[in-house]
């Protein structure tokens, strides 16, 4: 059954025909060409999916395409409406070396937006919990962690939705 669902992702409104079963994941990448969303295990638990929905880091492919009805979607390409430049945390990542092969650093990134966004101070350890839900194969997590505790230690200095 199909249903049809009205939603903004990455800052344009969009009207879009979805299966009443279809992942909000499948949808991003097969109806919207959003390839950033990766899907990795399809039950929520290696993070690579991650997306902002409402600018709430969830997995979305384990989350339906109709809850998103209504709501507003950001990915990783979302990040960058007025700009070709990286944003700051992508800057840290890439700074950091903390991608090689990047099949997780798009859920990360988000996953560091939603971080930033929050305004919290966090300690490594804290660092290491938030971001417990995604699983890399590449770099370890040592210098994801440190890119994420730099992110963290100049977030003051980003503004608005500049990540």
């Amino acid at each position: 059954m199909i249903k049809v669902i009205h939603c903004i992702v990455n800052g344009k409104e969009e009207e879009i025909p979805v299966d009443i079963r279809e992942s909000l994941a499948d949808m991003l990448r097969h109806r919207l060409g959003l390839t950033s969303v990766k899907k990795g295990c399809e039950v929520g638990e290696c993070g690579a999916c991650t997306v902002l929905v409402d600018d709430e880091a969830i997995d979305s492919c384990i989350y339906l395409a109709l809850w998103a009805d209504g709501k507003k979607i950001i990915t990783v390409e979302g990040l960058q409406q007025h700009t070709s430049l990286l944003t700051p945390i992508q800057q840290a990542f890439v700074d950091e070396a903390a991608v090689q092969c990047g099949f997780c650093t798009p859920g990360l990134i988000i996953t560091a937006v939603e971080i930033v966004g929050s305004g919290k101070h966090y300690s490594r350890d804290e660092l290491r919990k938030l971001i417990s839900g995604h699983l890399c194969r590449c770099t370890g997590y040592h210098n994801i962690l440190n890119a994420m505790e730099r992110i963290v230690e100049e977030a003051h200095k980003f503004v608005g939705n500049e990540y």
